[in-house]
């Protein structure tokens, strides 16, 4: 794929480039991809795994065809679960891999690593996730700090505000001492979508050819623009149901009744595990467990 050549103009000189943007201004938030110039400085950019090991951020991207970066915002964030949920039920790495061009996604936040684990197990994320607690590829890549909700529910929460407010509590008090660890609150962040390029004389490098940066808390990239630009023909995203993963797998480790030899589950279990599967969210009644 062929893109403009850069040019040897730094892009924090190019006010569309997205560097400059206003965090109290959302009209002014650019969707122009980063330069080569400004890829070129954050290239070397730490970014930290669940262990605190530091990569090099173009060790994610560079030795891939295609990888959409997301960027979330702390990792008490509600919405920002809810989107990798739905994005998890949308985009699944097996589907990826069988895009014309083999697509990965890797998600960045800006918390602490600590945190890390607790993330994927509330979010059931099955893609790699890394932090930046500098927020220096956030600042760099122009994303902005707000705590404007925007005007609309965007189609990917499947949750209502208060109730993705209110699980964003509990996860912090649960956090205990790490309660402070989660990332800086107004930081909002975006999606990148790197791809080999071909330039005259260069072979294998990597550009971005295409970015959302978020211009609220709930402002990423809705998925029917993610599958355009990932060349992906899937459905629209499934609904998910009620339950969570732990509790089914609780209803389905409890004690088990014997009879003639066969093992059977209880039948009160039996048909709260039915009740579940039938109900998708967004139907009434209470809330059971996290939404997987």
């Amino acid at each position: 794929m062929a893109i403009r050549k850069s040019s040897s103009k730094s892009s924090r000189d190019d006010p569309s480039c997205g560097c400059d943007n206003n965090p109290n201004d959302s009209t002014k938030i650019s969707s122009t991809p980063p330069s080569r110039a400004e890829l070129e400085r954050v290239a070397d950019l730490p970014v930290l795994d669940a262990s605190r090991k530091s990569h090099k951020f173009r060790t994610l991207y560079s030795d891939k065809p295609k990888v959409l970066i997301v960027f979330i915002r702390h990792f008490f964030c509600g919405n920002c679960q809810e989107y990798l949920r739905t994005l998890a039920s949308v985009l699944t790495p097996s589907s990826l891999l069988q895009l014309p061009t083999p697509t990965s996604i890797i998600v960045i936040g800006c918390g602490q690593p600590d945190l890390i684990p607790m993330y994927i197990k509330e979010t059931s994320c099955p893609f790699p996730i890394y932090c930046d607690p500098t927020k220096s590829l956030y600042k760099s890549l122009g994303m902005t700090r707000t705590l404007d909700l925007g005007p609309r529910n965007p189609a990917y929460m499947q949750m209502s505000v208060p109730s993705a407010i209110v699980r964003s509590f509990l996860q912090a008090l649960r956090a205990g001492n790490k309660m402070l660890s989660g990332g800086d609150f107004s930081q909002v962040g975006g999606e990148f979508l790197f791809e080999k390029v071909e330039d005259e004389g260069e072979e294998d490098r990597r550009a971005v050819t295409w970015c959302h940066r978020m211009r609220n808390t709930r402002d990423h990239a809705e998925f029917s623009v993610l599958k355009t630009e990932l060349g992906y023909n899937g459905e629209r995203p499934p609904v998910r149901k009620r339950w969570s993963t732990g509790l089914v797998r609780s209803l389905s480790n409890r004690r088990l009744s014997w009879k003639g030899g066969e093992e059977r589950p209880r039948p009160g279990s039996m048909v709260l595990l039915d009740k579940l599967k039938e109900e998708p969210l967004g139907t009434s009644g209470a809330h059971v467990g996290v939404a997987a």
